[in-house]
């Protein structure tokens, strides 16, 4: 017990988390008059995040099975999948326990073993692969609920912002901090992973030291171009090329527009230099900070992609699929000019983006 005590005490630090002259005491009060119910933030308050976060889930079964389905198949989207690999049970077992994509030994001892070609076992295993992504049809619904809910907390974002002074005076976000009114009544891999714990630390610790105003400014900056990049897959899967490459364009503009010009100039102005001007630094600040410049450092790194992908889309005229869709082929099942090139936005399996990781985090990559 003493060295869960101590070490929760060291965790808290007050001179870590505060600016001086602050302490956590200050914020366990009343926000405003005696009575008045509100509260400034904290800690604890983060776990209603669980609950909020299953009644959203709840929402998007609902939205994809009686909305965005039914829109997908009014545009003529069909739910079929890839060609299904003939049933073998030696070969299941060898994809289920062992490996996915086996290499020329056990290819060769397959093929004795069933007294099948090697090319046939080849096609065996790429057809089973394929037959594990998911339909158009589930990613069409998949792509309109982050379009409409990416859309939506945009707009609701800028609707509430429209009228707080921070969000015209970044300077505000600092004046009186942290004894800022609440009412809480009225609330590739390693880039993704990087991405991933940036932003979680970033909202749970800007919400439990009470940055509320910055950080609200921070998530209404990085939803701007999210919903667009939605909308160009939309128009993909219903195969409206022309609308999918305009929206994507508008999405490269709008992204490397907030992110290297708004973002840095707007959002780490008032975060390193004004911050410090105001209230000074203190330990958590700069921990706040660099998951900020690290943000910063992925938002370089993914307009480069966005950049060279849509370069080289407008070379070949369009920007192509979703490589989800794509199946394996072999030389004898499709031919493939030597020159050949195809744009692919790639996704990840459970199909969160990954040019846009926070909020939202799609690759535009190219295959040749």
């Amino acid at each position: 017990m003493a060295a869960a005590a101590a070490l929760r005490a060291w965790f808290w630090n007050e001179r870590f988390w505060l600016p001086h002259n602050v302490t956590w005491a200050d914020l366990a009060g009343e926000a405003g008059p005696p009575g008045s119910g509100l509260q400034y933030p904290r800690a604890g308050h983060v776990l209603s995040a669980f609950p909020l976060a299953l009644g959203i889930f709840a929402v998007r079964l609902l939205f994809e099975r009686f909305i965005a389905k039914p829109c997908a198949i009014n545009l003529g989207i069909q739910d079929s999948g890839p060609h299904r690999a003939q049933p073998n049970a030696i070969l299941e077992k060898v994809f289920t326990s062992i490996t996915k994509s086996p290499d020329g030994k056990r290819l060769e001892g397959l093929s004795k073993q069933l007294d099948w070609d090697v090319r046939k076992i080849q096609r065996w295993f790429r057809h089973r692969r394929n037959q594990d992504k998911p339909t158009t049809l589930t990613k069409f619904c998949e792509s309109m609920w982050r379009f409409t809910f990416y859309l939506s907390i945009f707009f609701y974002g800028i609707r509430f912002l429209w009228t707080a002074p921070w969000f015209w005076d970044t300077r505000q976000c600092w004046y009186n901090y942290p004894f800022q009114f609440t009412d809480i009544k009225r609330k590739d891999f390693l880039i993704m992973f990087v991405h991933h714990l940036a932003t979680i630390g970033l909202i749970t610790f800007s919400y439990m030291n009470n940055m509320v105003r910055v950080g609200t400014l921070v998530l209404c900056l990085h939803d701007a171009s999210d919903f667009l990049l939605e909308a160009a897959k939309l128009a993909n899967y219903a195969k409206y090329q022309r609308l999918c490459d305009a929206f994507f364009m508008l999405f490269g503009v709008v992204f490397i527009v907030t992110r290297l010009g708004i973002y840095p100039f707007w959002i780490l102005n008032t975060t390193l230099f004004e911050s410090w001007e105001l209230i000074g630094p203190y330990p958590s600040w700069w921990l706040f900070n660099g998951l900020l410049i690290t943000l910063q450092i992925l938002h370089i790194i993914w307009s480069y992609l966005i950049v060279r992908t849509a370069s080289k889309a407008l070379v070949r005229g369009k920007v192509s699929k979703d490589d989800r869709s794509d199946v394996e082929s072999s030389s004898e099942e499709e031919e493939v000019t030597p020159h050949s090139t195809k744009g692919v936005l790639s996704t990840s399996s459970n199909g969160s983006n990954r040019i846009n990781g926070h909020v939202g985090s799609g690759q535009w990559t190219e295959e040749e």
